[in-house]
């Protein structure tokens, strides 16, 4: 197990699943590119707070995920070996969550980022 961060655009939606024991997780797919080269991160979350931030983000949604890795190998229609990267999240950042934070420190609302109750 290796402890890292990767950054990249999500790829398809989030989905949420229930194991055999009834506990409840997220899956998503990142696709990290680097120098043309692409690689996808499988990454399953079971924190709550972690769930929700993947959930909230769309296909194409820029990302960075910090937790455990493991390396993999798959191979593509082509028979061709490619390299894959198995993550458990343990923390998310993305645009979603930062704009959500800095509304709840400005006191604004979560649409427009501006407190327009007059208050």
């Amino acid at each position: 197990m290796i402890d890292g961060l990767i950054s990249g655009k999500m790829y398809g939606q989030a989905k949420d699943g229930v194991s055999k024991s009834g506990h409840t997780y997220t899956t998503a797919k990142v696709r990290a590119s680097e120098g043309g080269e692409t690689l996808f991160v499988n990454v399953i979350a079971f924190s709550d707070h972690v769930r929700r931030e993947l959930l909230a983000l769309a296909d194409g949604d820029s990302v960075a995920l910090t937790g455990s890795l493991t390396p993999k190998v798959w191979t593509d229609r082509d028979g061709q070996a490619r390299p894959a990267l198995d993550m458990v999240a343990a923390q998310v950042m993305s645009l979603y969550g930062v704009k959500k934070k800095r509304v709840a420190v400005e006191g604004g609302d979560a649409k427009g980022g501006e407190d327009t109750t007059g208050d």
